[in-house]
């Protein structure tokens, strides 16, 4: 149940996060990951979001952030996960190299 929330939710940040790529990150040829930890409510609005391991680039870090923010509201969590959940964290690895990518 939790595996497709997060598969959808992270397709949806890597879409708006390419679509709005930091230019100054093209133009200096920055790449970097950082961990990023989110935290949802469940009607999918943004509770928080932060910087748990930067990636070296204020610039680049910044901009996970700022995606993260963009990209909300994300879906209502389902019935199931909402019996268990009032909020959800997520922490993922962003990775920055021209295109912006995730992983656990």
């Amino acid at each position: 149940k939790y595996a497709a929330y997060m598969d959808a939710w992270r397709a949806k940040v890597e879409r708006i996060g390419n679509l709005n790529y930091p230019e100054e990150a093209k133009r200096r040829h920055l790449t970097g990951s950082l961990v990023l930890d989110v935290v949802l409510n469940s009607d999918g609005s943004l509770n928080g979001v932060s910087v748990s391991r930067p990636s070296g680039h204020e610039l680049l870090d910044d901009a996970a952030v700022r995606i993260v923010e963009i990209s909300a509201p994300f879906a209502a969590f389902t019935p199931d996960i909402r019996a268990e959940t009032d909020v959800l964290h997520i922490t993922r690895t962003w990775k920055f190299n021209e295109t912006l990518t995730s992983e656990n």
